[in-house]
């Protein structure tokens, strides 16, 4: 930004010269939010081609993520986390706990978004709100007579120093920010673009517009001093004001509230000066009153100019001409006499909305999208389940544009559900977990019975690994003492001494990742889930062995190339009890293709790390190859062989140990078991899932290895 000669102090609204869309096409948060953040994800949605496909208005996921980094963006910056970022339930302000955000958010707005965020969290850190609960008491009785002969009530000089003080006040606000916090500059001048800076407020400066002896023309050009196009000419008093505002109080000396308050009263007391006396009016009482000179009045032409019959209509474009002139230097920037620019009738009443929104912000009152209570509801159980975006993928995964010859990125999205909620069963949040699946209202109650029956046979015999087996050693030379052995010290033996070595395993973790694709379906994936909840009742009976299992599938788009892997943590023994798969798994059911890889990619920093305190294990259960495709990776064949192969050697590169089941039959086995072994290793095993005999002894060998 150039440094403006007159002004040596923080700007904060003259930022669109340098941050316009022209010279700025890029997000501030492209850093570290991917190209499709914020694009239509939606998870809940048809769930096959027998329903009709609905595109849903609010995208629930999207809004919480964004909601979620707004909130972390606030909290970081204040140095607070009981600051509530929360969507709007109509228009609404800052109130000093919380902070509205509009619903309407997407990926072209988001970082204004996030600035106005920042910006409100910021007043809630330094501003005070009892001062501004107490303003009318806090305003001297001789600024109310003063007004009072220039045709203003008491209830309109509240609200004329509330907005002078707000602006004060934001200035001191924002200048906290940019020196404390000065990697969010960005998102507040895309802030001030949006809410702020637009080519009709330019021109509107550059005219005779609101340069009437006024209220609303002294505060449309007070509110734009910041603006390289204004003129400090157009109304008697400007440069007073401007010398109070931005050379004689730096925005750093201002400690607070009260001190900005001071500066906004002088403002005032300026402009009244500059007033003209109020008229005088009687009613049909009597009684004796005033009201402004020029009300009604405030937007009449030329007030403040020449009167000078050279003035013309200017279009856009050839404003946007005169003010790159004006940059260049080719034409003075002011005119001591009135402007020679006059707006059209559609422009005039562009540049009124458009101060109307700058009222709103500098008021604290931007207008802001409700949220549907349906939406509200979604948004909370989506919060609730802990639902967030990971990107996965790798460039091998990448499209190839012939035109281009450019492979692209290979990047997606994949959905990861931490928690099963009752928000987000009900509101059919989650494609594998769904109520009233076709015709049936209770589940498959009978196949989570049965897995805990055959997991009590089960833990029985995985038990092998709570024992320890001491091992002694007799006749050493030191050690203890063997008692049996004290009677040989008569007959010269002195090696009399024993050691014992206990051999013991230490605690255990163990991750099952259940293959939830529509090819599991049937005798596969009920054979699947009462095997599952069989491992999970056995790990509740051995001490020192914690369980969790995930399902993995893919939640459908409402448009063809949007769908996205996705992986729902079912069951964490650390966190919940048996009774949590009794409620909620008989509701599991299958979705999609198999997006393998992608779905341990993006849960691998929840796959615990081995260590020598602890050991982990990794069992997945599944029945072929991975397949899966979008708008913007293809995931079959070799890619994704090799992907899913690249992410078990990275599990076991973190000390887990890898056991893989083949669910399929005979043909399948034949057919595809050399695939699964090049991505599981020589620890891809066939087996009967429902035998527990079967099932221990992999397990038990499994979890028997020593590092």
């Amino acid at each position: 930004m150039k440094r403006n000669k007159e002004m040596n102090f923080f700007n904060s609204m003259a930022l669109r010269e340098k941050y316009s869309t022209k010279a700025y096409s890029g997000s501030n948060s492209s850093f570290w939010m991917d190209d499709n953040y914020g694009r239509k994800t939606s998870i809940f949605d048809s769930w096959g081609e027998e329903e009709e496909v609905k595109k849903p208005s609010i995208d629930v996921i999207a809004l919480a993520a964004y909601r979620r980094s707004i909130s972390n963006f606030v909290n970081i910056v204040t140095g607070r986390n009981d600051i509530n970022v929360r969507f709007a339930s109509g228009d609404s302000y800052t109130d000093g706990k919380n902070v509205t955000i509009s619903s309407n958010i997407k990926a072209s707005n988001f970082d204004a978004t996030v600035g106005l965020a920042l910006h409100e969290g910021s007043h809630i850190l330094l501003s005070d709100f009892e001062f501004l609960k107490k303003l009318e008491y806090a305003i001297n009785n001789e600024i109310y007579l003063k007004a009072e002969k220039k045709g203003y009530k008491k209830r309109n000089v509240v609200t004329h120093l509330k907005n002078l003080l707000n602006y004060v006040e934001d200035r001191r606000i924002d200048n906290y920010i940019f020196t404390t916090s000065p990697g969010y500059k960005g998102y507040y001048h895309s802030m001030y673009k949006t809410y702020f800076h637009s080519s009709i407020i330019d021109k509107g400066l550059k005219s005779d517009e609101y340069t009437s002896n006024d209220w609303e023309s002294f505060m449309f050009r007070v509110i734009n001093m910041t603006n390289e196009n204004r003129r400090l000419d157009a109304i008697d008093g400007l440069t007073d004001i401007y010398n109070l505002l931005f050379k004689k109080n730096h925005p750093s000396t201002m400690k607070s509230t009260e001190d900005a308050f001071k500066i906004a009263v002088k403002v005032y007391e300026v402009i009244l000066n500059k007033l003209d006396d109020g008229v005088e009016e009687t009613n049909e009482y009597g009684e004796v009153s005033k009201k402004p000179a020029s009300e009604n009045k405030s937007k009449e032409n030329g007030e403040g100019g020449s009167g000078d019959d050279e003035s013309k209509e200017l279009s856009d474009e050839e404003f946007e001409g005169l003010k790159k002139a004006v940059e260049e230097g080719d034409v003075s920037r002011g005119h001591s006499s009135g402007s020679d620019i006059v707006l059209t009738e559609a422009q005039k009443k562009s540049l009124d909305k458009a101060y109307d929104k700058q009222k709103d912000f500098v008021g604290g009152k931007t207008k802001k999208t409700k949220l549907a209570k349906k939406y509200a509801n979604e948004i909370k159980s989506v919060e609730e389940s802990g639902m967030t975006l990971e990107e996965v993928g790798d460039k091998n995964l990448g499209e190839m544009d012939w035109n281009s010859n450019k492979r692209s990125a290979g990047k997606t999205n994949c959905i990861v559900i931490e928690r099963i909620t009752d928000g987000l069963l009900e509101n059919n949040l989650c494609h594998v977990l769904r109520k009233n699946f076709y015709g049936s209202s209770d589940g498959d109650s009978k196949l989570v019975v049965e897995g805990i029956r055959l997991g009590t046979m089960l833990g029985k015999k995985l038990k092998v690994r709570n024992e320890s087996r001491d091992t002694k050693w007799t006749r050493k030379d030191s050690g203890r003492i063997d008692k049996r052995l004290i009677a040989e010290l008569g007959f010269g033996n002195e090696r009399v001494f024993s050691t014992t070595f206990t051999d013991s395993y230490a605690d255990a973790h163990l991750h099952i990742s259940v293959d939830a694709s529509g090819s599991m379906n049937g005798d596969k994936w009920d054979n699947t889930i009462k095997s599952s909840v069989a491992i999970c009742k056995a790990a509740s009976m051995i001490e020192g062995l914690t369980v969790d299992v995930s399902f993995r599938y893919t939640s459908w788009g409402h448009n063809r190339g949007e769908e996205k892997p996705a992986i729902l943590i079912a069951y964490d023994s650390r966190k919940n009890k048996m009774s949590h798969i009794k409620k909620y798994w008989k509701y599991l059911r299958v979705s999609g293709t198999t997006p393998e890889g992608l779905c341990y990619q993006a849960i691998m920093d929840k796959i615990s790390i081995g260590s020598r305190e602890k050991d982990s294990f990794f069992l997945n259960f599944s029945d072929g190859m991975p397949m899966f495709s979008n708008g913007d990776i293809r995931y079959y064949h070799e890619e994704a062989l090799n992907h899913t192969k690249k992410m078990v050697k990275e599990i076991r590169g973190k000390g887990v140990k890898v056991l893989s089941y083949y669910i399929g039959g005979e043909y399948e086995r034949e057919s595809n078991m050399g695939d699964f072994k090049t991505m599981y290793g020589k620890d891809a095993k066939f087996i009967d899932v429902n035998s527990v005999s079967a099932l221990a002894k992999t397990m038990n060998k499994k979890f028997l290895e020593k590092n």
